[in-house]
């Protein structure tokens, strides 16, 4: 490295790496000189935000390398109080220090003082001290490489529309900025075969593919939700090249793209599910079947293939299930073993100055019999293996505590084993989401014994660019930029739970300074909070028995040929085990019984929804007249979700009527039923009928077919006639 105004010192003495000086006086231009010397990518990141939050205030810029500054990012190789991607913001009267004992510390530290610049001002800045609360924080990514490697999400709109978006560099660019803004610090990658489409195997060079493609022909509306026959000849007979690249230019793109995220702190991935041939046309004779060497050594060269060619790969992640035998766990366990487990160490054993980490997603095996089989893997000090499982089933948005994990955390905790947990979002595509409080407690809930992290995404949908949108300001959008707020929960608060709403509603003032930010932030929670106490109260596990967004899902759970959920629906569903909220058929034996509950009954649920609503309804109100056209934006979704939530409100109160009225035969029940049922439908219709204005529609989904609110008015119209019929 050459010399230049870094100062190397030993211990505990500061090493100063990067300064800001700050020539300022009560004039209203202030002149900040800015130290463009050498410095880690990570800090550089922090520098460019610092630099844009000073242009905005109106600062003039001017280069130097000089040390003596009265902003220093000041790396410490020991420090008290400090932790790995930890910082403290120090501020005396002479200058702010940002102090950290690692580079990713040093640039969350100088994100913080970009950030307090904005929301507080040069002047006002805070003294700070943050460690992260948790470990690792991550998304979860279902990737569409192309027509040939599916991922699950393949099968829908999402995924085709976003089949050429993963080949864009400026789309890698974008998604992980804004990931290394809201803490992430890891991006994982899903795929059922991901191999052909990323990298050529020593000894089956003829299997990697070229160019990327995309189907054009007539696809069913729905396929198998084990990820089975995405390869039909409706699928293949007819394809599109949406990118010409070779494979040696595949490789080097993803090259690219982790040396990106790496630059922002940013781990990467990838997970394949198990045992797929996508893209391999059976070359070789390499089949899917669990038994067959050839597919064995496939995959195992193929593994330490993806490490040779990606030196940024932090790890590979796999699972035992879904195209495998149920019935024969331990041979599931010892064919992933034989592949992936053997492909790693074979990696370990060639790169032995690199760390690797193996994610072993927990299916139908139990901890003891993945280490029975993985014992070498466990045992290589250079090899980090560690478990993933589903903590909330497919709905996070329903409860902050879940049980599902209960047998699972027994099973781990005494095999000294650490989880990941999946976080799956398949209620929230559409409407901007935003509900601090709920995502505070959720994280806080998880269980601190046996957690590593967690990653966050959907096996619904693909969270590339926008393709619903009709606004064509906003239509191509990267997508976690639309939904800013969600996801900046979920990282920021994973970070730092105490990361508080005052500082958000500081951070809504910044970015719309024409409302009120703490109004905004209230309307924005009340109407979010839809989609927990509806789906707390109506629960279903799995993404294709419920998508709160359409009132809907696949056929079979909603026991009708149109998926829509019914009145007699929700009066036979069950609430989310740990919700507190009483089921409807529970609720009409307490009032037969005379009894009494200490849980929150239907119509207190209900209560609960018509409160959030008519609160975030009369904000919502109170903001109109703006002019910034994504706060419009912002505040018809916040309008959506609780026109979302009077719906739901009116027909949990119907639902529980007709049940007292099917049980007691009082007609006021049948008549009360009736007229909530009448005004839902009035409510869903201009639900719907809004939506349609700024959302494309209909949209093929992968797990709960095609999404029509056109047929779905129909069908809520229906529910007014139910109670007529007893």
């Amino acid at each position: 490295m050459k010399k230049s105004f870094f100062v190397f010192l030993k211990s505990k003495i500061n090493i100063v790496i990067m300064s800001i000086a700050l020539f300022g006086c009560a004039n209203a231009t202030q002149k900040v000189t800015l130290n463009v010397g050498q410095t880690d990518p990570k800090i550089q990141f922090a520098l460019d935000n610092i630099k844009e939050a000073l242009t905005e205030k109106g600062m003039k810029l001017q280069l130097t390398q000089d040390v003596n500054a009265d902003i220093v990012f000041s790396l410490q190789s020991n420090k008290d109080g400090i932790e790995e991607e930890g910082f403290s913001l120090v501020k005396d009267d002479k200058k702010i220090q940002i102090i950290a004992t690692s580079n990713s510390g040093a640039m969350y530290g100088g994100l913080e003082l970009a950030e307090q610049i904005q929301v507080y001002g040069l002047k006002n800045i805070k003294e700070v001290t943050q460690n992260p609360y948790t470990k690792m924080r991550g998304t979860k990514l279902n990737i569409p490489l192309d027509a040939r490697t599916p991922t699950y999400t393949q099968m829908g709109d999402a995924g085709q529309q976003n089949i050429p978006v993963m080949w864009d560099m400026d789309f890698w660019k974008e998604y992980i900025d804004a990931l290394a803004k809201d803490r992430y610090n890891f991006i994982s990658i899903w795929s059922l075969n991901c191999f052909p489409s990323m990298v050529r195997t020593p000894g089956y060079e003829d299997i990697a593919l070229d160019n990327v493609v995309r189907s054009t022909g007539k696809l069913k509306d729905w396929y198998s939700l084990k990820g089975q026959n995405f390869g039909g000849p409706e699928v293949l007979d007819s394809t599109e090249v949406v990118v010409e690249i070779t494979m040696d230019e595949k490789m080097e793109f993803w090259r690219n793209v982790m040396k990106y995220a790496k630059d922002r702190n940013i781990n990467f991935f990838i997970l394949n599910w198990n045992i797929y041939d996508y893209g391999i046309y059976g070359k070789y004779g390499i089949t899917d079947d669990q038994n067959n060497e050839v597919t064995k050594d496939y995959f195992r060269k193929s593994v330490a293939a993806m490490f040779r060619a990606y030196p940024d790969l932090s790890g590979f992640g796999l699972t035992t299930g879904e195209n495998m035998d149920p019935h024969d766990p331990i041979g599931a366990e010892n064919w992933a073993f034989e592949t992936y487990g053997q492909g790693m160490l074979d990696a370990a054993a060639e790169m032995p100055d690199r760390k690797f980490t193996l994610i072993h997603r927990q299916h139908w095996t139990k901890a003891e019999e993945v280490k029975a089989s993985f014992g070498p893997v466990i045992e290589n000090e250079n090899i980090d293996l560690i478990f993933s499982y589903k903590y909330s089933g497919a709905h996070s948005y329903s409860n902050t505590t879940h049980d599902f994990h209960v047998d699972f955390v027994k099973d781990i905790k005494p095999a000294g084993m650490e989880t990941i947990w999946t976080l799956r979002n398949d209620d929230n595509y559409m409407f901007r989401w935003g509900a601090p409080n709920f995502v505070r407690e959720f994280i806080q809930n998880l269980p601190d014994d046996v957690t590593r992290g967690y990653y966050m995404g959907s096996d619904g949908w693909v969270w590339g660019r926008d393709f619903i949108s009709k606004d064509p300001d906003v239509s191509g959008a990267v997508e976690i930029k639309r939904h800013w707020f969600s996801w900046m929960l979920w990282g920021r608060l994973g970070y730092d739970p105490n990361f508080s709403n005052q500082r958000m509603a500081q951070i809504m003032q910044y970015r719309f300074p024409e409302i009120d930010g703490e109004k905004l932030l209230t309307a924005w929670n009340a109407a979010s909070m839809t989609y927990p106490v509806t789906t707390g109260f109506h629960f279903f596990g799995h993404d294709m028995q419920w998508y709160v967004e359409g009132c809907m899902s696949e056929p079979r759970s909603a026991r009708n040929k149109k998926g829509f959920h019914d009145v007699k629906r929700f009066i036979a569903s069950d609430p989310h085990p740990l919700s507190g909220y009483q089921s409807i058929y529970e609720f009409v034996k307490m009032k037969e019984a005379d009894g009494t509950t200490d849980l929150k009954t239907p119509f207190e649920v209900a209560q609960i929804l018509h409160q959030n609503s008519e609160k975030a309804m009369k904000l919502q109100k109170e903001l109109q007249g703006v002019n910034d056209p994504e706060l419009k934006r912002t505040l018809t979704d916040i309008k959506l979700m609780a026109m979302l939530g009077k719906y739901y409100a009116l027909k949990i109160d119907a639902a529980t009527n007709l049940a007292l009225y099917q049980k007691t035969e009082d007609k006021t029940y049948q008549e009360a039923s009736i007229s909530q049922l009448t005004e839902a439908f009035d409510v869903y219709k201009t639900y719907a009928s809004l939506a349609e204005e700024h959302y494309v529609n209909p949209i093929w989904m992968n797990r709960v077919r095609t999404f029509d609110w056109d047929p779905l008015i129909e069908e809520a119209k229906k529910d007014m006639e139910i109670p007529k019929e007893y």
